[in-house]
C-alpha cells in the first residue's frame, strides 16, 4: 500500500555555536527516542544575547515520522 499518514513534532535546538548545530543536535536527539525520522522543516531561528554578543543559537524544527 502507498498511502502514508505522518506525525510532525515540533522541538527547539540550542547551541554555543551555530545556528547549523543547534539544528543539527534536534535531530539527532529525536531521534534518539522517535524510530524513522523522514524529515525536518526550519520554522523559527534565534538566539540569546549577554553582554552584546551573541551566546546561543536557537532553532525551532519540526520533524516528521510515518505511522504505522
Amino acid at each position: 500500500m502507498s498511502d502514508k499518514v505522518f506525525k510532525k513534532i515540533r522541538v527547539v535546538g540550542c547551541s554555543s555555536k551555530s545556528f547549523e548545530d543547534a539544528v543539527e543536535l534536534a535531530v539527532e536527539k529525536a531521534s534518539g527516542s522517535l524510530h524513522d525520522l523522514s524529515w525536518f522543516e526550519v520554522s523559527e531561528f534565534r538566539g540569546a544575547i549577554s553582554g552584546g554578543k551573541v551566546v546561543e543559537w536557537q532553532a525551532t524544527v519540526d520533524l516528521s515520522f510515518k505511522l504505522e
